[in-house]
């Protein structure tokens, strides 16, 4: 009896687990259904999207039939999404009057306010995307909102929200500069390089509080902006860099000299070489090499001859090659009392392509 019983229980549980299994199999299965009908309903919208795009683009909004199909799809939150999300790819590809266009879709679909929405949710990736597509539609009314994410925690978010100030105010639009503590990536950085344009008359006393920020990531897109507007008037305070605790500043600094170069640039490096860390003073050797001053050529014969650094000594050996020096350096290889280290690099630096 009590084997019966409890042959019994265990066909139950069994049966119990496999009506488990299936039922997680067709939960799956209907999952995978409602997956793949989305897909299909997605890729369906994209097409449409995609040559609606591409015909007011060629044509006009006003030269193309009416597309009911188009028409009663627009009014679905999720296509509206999509093509929201599609115009805004496209701004990046388009400039001028097929920009215009785009930005007249926008506007006519209402899909200003879908992206308005965006800002007040509470996952970082919606509020970033909904930051991207009004600042690709340029639209103005919602910077007071953006300016609000300057300070959000997540670096998606405030990342979106700076470039967006800066692409809709170009200069002025870097006041976040002033008080932020996160490090600007180097793409962030190259972003909104491109998006200044120009650098107002009474900007200086703005940039030089910039190169004195405690952010080091601050100072080196300062530097970035002084080479790409040639701020020649800064050129001092660039010279009071060689001495910040960062490495990374003081080479990016170097850069900025050569740059704003002057009559005395290849002095004051000479001068300040040697209190620099390696790196630095490699950067100054390069600088030494693309300025082709004939003033430094025997500060870099003493590199090349006295620093134990090998290093040093490849791009002394370069900058000597590339001020034509050539006779020199094939002189120095075939001294005897020359190592083999050293003759090895001047044989380098004789087949590099700049001599």
């Amino acid at each position: 009896m009590f084997l019966t019983t409890s042959v019994h229980f265990l066909f139950l549980v069994f049966l119990g687990m496999l009506s488990l299994v299936l039922l997680l199999i067709i939960v799956v299965l209907i999952y995978s259904f409602y997956q793949y009908r989305e897909s299909i309903r997605v890729f369906r919208w994209s097409e449409m999207i995609n040559k609606k795009i591409s015909e007011v683009i060629v044509y006009g909004e006003e030269e193309l039939a009416a597309d009911t199909n188009f028409s009663s799809a627009s009014g679905s939150p999720s296509f509206r999404n999509l093509f929201l999300q599609k115009l805004a790819e496209s701004e990046k590809k388009f400039s001028g009057a097929a920009q215009n266009k785009l930005k007249d879709l926008f506007h006519e679909y209402g899909l200003q306010k879908e992206a308005l929405k965006k800002l007040n949710q509470k996952k970082e990736h919606i509020i970033a995307g909904g930051i991207q597509e009004l600042t690709a539609m340029h639209v103005q009314e919602a910077l007071p909102k953006i300016s609000t994410f300057l300070t959000h925690p997540s670096a998606q978010v405030y990342q979106e929200a700076q470039y967006a100030m800066v692409n809709f105010k170009g200069f002025e639009g870097l006041h976040f500069l002033n008080s932020i503590s996160t490090k600007i990536s180097e793409w962030q950085q190259l972003r909104l390089l491109i998006s200044v344009t120009h650098i107002p008359e009474n900007s200086r006393d703005s940039i030089k509080s910039w190169m004195e920020s405690s952010n080091e990531s601050v100072v080196i897109f300062t530097l970035k902006l002084l080479r790409k507007f040639q701020i020649l008037s800064l050129y001092p305070t660039v010279t009071d860099l060689l001495n910040h605790p960062s490495a990374d500043v003081r080479v990016q600094a170097v850069q900025t000299l050569l740059s704003l170069e002057n009559s005395s640039t290849i002095a004051d490096l000479m001068e300040i070489y040697p209190h620099q860390p390696a790196e630095v003073q490699k950067e100054i050797l390069k600088v030494m090499k693309k300025s082709k001053d004939q003033y430094s050529t025997d500060f870099l014969k003493d590199q090349l001859l006295e620093n134990p650094d090998s290093g040093i000594k490849v791009y002394a050996a370069e900058a000597l090659c590339a001020l034509e020096k050539q006779e020199f350096l094939k002189e120095i290889s075939q001294k005897e009392t020359s190592s083999e280290e050293l003759i090895q690099i001047i044989k380098y630096a004789l087949q590099e392509k700049a001599c």
